[in-house]
This record gives C-alpha cells, structure tokens and sequence, in this order.
C-alpha cells in the first residue's frame, strides 16, 4: 500500500471526506507547484471544512422541512408591494434574528409572501441557524397530536430552541378553540428571544375570524406584534407577474 492509499484509509477512518475525495489531486498540484508542507495541510484542511461546512448547509435546509427552495437571489424585487421593496434589504442581514425579533408579512394572496419568509428562512441556514417551516394547519395537527400522547411540553421545548421558527398562511382555514390555545401558548413560549415569520391574508382587525376569541386574539397579536417588523403586502399578484413573464419568454404574449 502506498502513502496515498494509505491517506485515503486513514481519511475514510476519520471520516474526512473532503481529505479522502480530493488527496491525489492535491497531491498533484503540491508536486506541480512545489507547494511547502504547510501550504500542501492547510489546503487539504481547507477542501475538509468546505465540505462540511456546505453539508451542514444542505443538513439544516432539509431539517427546515420548507415545501419548496425559493431564494432571494430570484425574488423580482420590483413586483413586490412598495413596503416589502423598502425593508427587504433591512430583512436580508438577518439582524432580526440576533435580536429576536419577529416578521408578519400581511396582505393579499399571490404579492410574494411565502417566498420572502422561505428565502430569509434558507439564507438563515446558510448563515447557520437552525429554521423550522410550518404551515398553520400541519403546526396545529402537530401541537393536537403532541398533546394526545402527552408530549407537548417537549414539543414545545424544541420549538423554543429554533432560532427561527416560519409559520405561513395564518387565516386561510380557521380552527378550533383548542387549536387557538395551542398556537397561542407555542407561539408565546418565543416572544421576544426567538423570531417568527408569519405569513398571513388577514390584517390584525380580521384575526378573530380565525381565533374566535377577542381576549385571545388581542392577546396573541400584542405578544407577536411586539417589537416586529410589520411588512404590508398588499398588491398586485407577484404569481400572475412572474406567469406573463414566462408566457412572454415562450413566445405566448
């Protein structure tokens, strides 16, 4: 065996795939350029943590659960409502995730909603955070089902340890006394140390379609709205826009 293969067994070993993977081309290019000791461990240690580092990357983004991959490099920022255009750029050094902070995206369907909350939620992964998607309607069959088999408080519990916690399309199905309760309670277990995004169609005055409670809902908004960015979507649609644009591009216009 020589010393090349016996690199790659101690690599594949120590689990170091990006040793194991790129040894015999690095090796190649140490003896092409005479590169130094120094030079030929540090860059054999450099191809390692790019490795792990875009593994761990792609590791978060899968245990986020999004529904899709949507990034802001694609966002049209030009069809966005005019107050999403003015705080995106705010929004996007994700300071509001070291303070805390949550963001409601309020307004009509179709204005770009989802995919502002799903790349600020992406872009946080890549940054290192840990990020959890959930639509309304699956968070509460979550939270139900946690309590019937007497699990919520360790639910609950993990949902606290999320640096971002992304909760989309509050108000498009209403639900049950028990649901308000338990959104309620999950959601307020975050107030002012961890962030939320929410995405809603509903402004602050129609929440009670959705929680039947006045006391609950003045309750739940105080606790959300403290402090937030308050992002108003209202528009025209971002889908339909971005839809003429690919009809224009096949021709079709």
């Amino acid at each position: 065996m020589n010393t090349i293969e016996e690199i790659t067994k101690y690599s594949k070993y120590l689990r170091l795939p990006g040793i194991k993977g790129n040894l015999k081309k690095i090796a190649n290019e140490a003896r092409e350029s005479e590169m130094n000791y120094e030079e030929f461990l540090r860059t054999l240690l450099e191809e390692e943590y790019e490795i792990r580092k875009q593994n761990a990357i792609q590791s978060r983004i899968r245990t986020a659960k999004f529904p899709q991959r949507k990034y802001l490099e694609d966002l049209k920022e030009e069809y966005l409502p005019k107050d999403a255009q003015n705080k995106l750029e705010k929004l996007k050094t994700l300071e509001f995730i070291k303070t805390g902070q949550n963001i409601i995206l309020s307004g009509n369907p179709g204005t770009g909603k989802s995919h502002i909350a799903i790349s600020l939620g992406i872009k946080a992964c890549v940054e290192g955070y840990k990020v959890l998607f959930f639509s309304v309607p699956t968070l509460i069959t979550k939270l139900k089902e946690s309590r019937s088999e007497k699990i919520l408080r360790m639910f609950q519990s993990r949902l606290e340890k999320y640096d971002l916690i992304i909760v989309d399309e509050l108000g498009y199905i209403s639900f049950d006394k028990e649901g308000s309760e338990l959104l309620f309670t999950s959601l307020s277990l975050r107030a002012n140390n961890k962030s939320t995004i929410i995405t809603t169609n509903l402004s602050f005055d129609r929440w009670e379609e959705v929680f039947k409670d006045p006391v609950l809902t003045a309750a739940m908004v105080d606790r959300l709205a403290h402090k937030a960015f308050m992002v108003n979507m209202n528009g025209s649609s971002f889908r339909i826009k971005e839809t003429q644009d690919w009809l224009d591009s096949q021709g079709f216009s």
